[in-house]
């Protein structure tokens, strides 16, 4: 028994030693393969082509989700990179999207791997984000200040444990009585306060729910329980021109292809727009719903803010190399 567990502690060690040297490996080829002005170069390219991918698939929506995926698991209470979560890349393995609120991401992580085989010195979790504020830059909204430079985690184990991300509606995960308690538990989690969860939450301007994904709404995948919002005519892109991408699937505003601050408007269609618990509280919560009417009223205080608080979330939890990041604008 005691040759087992002395086995079991050698193999234990040995793993941690080779998740450390994985690492080492991962920042030494991040920039000795390239230099910061290569890499940055590289990223440019990269954005371009993120651009196209998006500009003919709509997938703003998609990408957004996924790179919100993977930094949302950060925890501020746990010091250790990878262990603390967040914007790491460690969403692209099969593990971590497997889990429930990760549903129909690896249609995403699909769209990006084709890109990361030409770029291979890029990191995935610097791809993911990247494809993040393109996206929302081309469906209108603001151009965010973000850094680059993130090491990814390497192997599996590194993956968060499930369940950090917010449910839409009760029972709540975290066993949260009501579903303002339980965005306040998600986000101050990660570092943000009430303004900063409303700004956040406003970047359901753009995207959809599905049944085969969410659950929550019972309209799928096609064109048979698309809404008028999702149906393939309808123009919810910023240029006016018709694409929705996949039909079908619930939109919290009528264009939703569009980045701008419509969801704070509450357009009351009950029948053909989505509006959860965690959405409700937000303009009847007492410290929520201010910071809901300011947003409603000014656009550029929404963008000003929801830019800030993106490369906030873009950011938690994040190794760079080097460590002050590399921008491109």
């Amino acid at each position: 028994a005691l040759s087992k567990m002395e086995d079991s502690t050698r193999a234990r060690a040995f793993r941690r030693l080779q998740q450390t040297v994985a690492h080492l490996r991962t920042s030494l080829v991040s920039m000795s393969s390239a230099s910061t002005n290569e890499y940055r170069k590289e990223l440019l390219v990269v954005r371009k082509e993120l651009l196209a991918m998006i500009q003919k698939l709509n997938c703003n929506p998609i990408l957004v989700r996924l790179a919100w995926h993977d930094s949302g698991t950060y925890d501020m209470k746990t010091k250790s990179w990878p262990a603390c979560g967040g914007a790491n890349g460690s969403i692209r393995f099969d593990m971590e999207l497997g889990h429930g609120a990760n549903a129909g991401l690896i249609k995403a992580v699909n769209y990006l791997k084709k890109i990361k085989e030409a770029h291979p010195i890029i990191s995935w979790a610097d791809l993911i984000q990247l494809g993040s504020a393109t996206a929302i830059e081309h469906a209108g909204g603001p151009k965010i200040p973000m850094r680059y430079g993130r090491v990814d985690t390497v192997t599996k184990e590194e993956c968060p444990k499930e369940g950090n991300l917010p449910d839409a509606y009760p029972p709540f995960g975290d066993g949260a009585p009501s579903a303002g308690r339980h965005l306040r538990n998600v986000f101050y989690r990660m570092g943000f306060n009430d303004r900063e969860i409303v700004a956040l939450s406003g970047a359901h301007t753009i995207g959809r729910a599905f049944k085969e994904r969410s659950g929550v709404v019972p309209n799928g995948y096609g064109e048979d329980t698309a809404t008028k919002f999702t149906c393939p005519m309808h123009r919810a892109r910023a240029d006016k021109s018709t694409g929705v991408g996949m039909p079908g699937g619930k939109s919290w505003t009528a264009n939703w292809l569009t980045f701008d601050n419509s969801y704070f408007h509450r357009q009351n269609d009950t029948k053909d727009l989505l509006w959860m618990p965690t959405d409700q509280v937000l303009h009847k919560d007492e410290s929520f719903k201010v910071f809901f009417a300011m947003y409603a009223k000014d656009k550029n205080l929404f963008f000003s803010d929801y830019a800030k608080v993106h490369k906030k979330l873009s950011e938690l939890g994040s190794k760079f190399s080097p460590k002050e990041g590399i921008t491109l604008d």
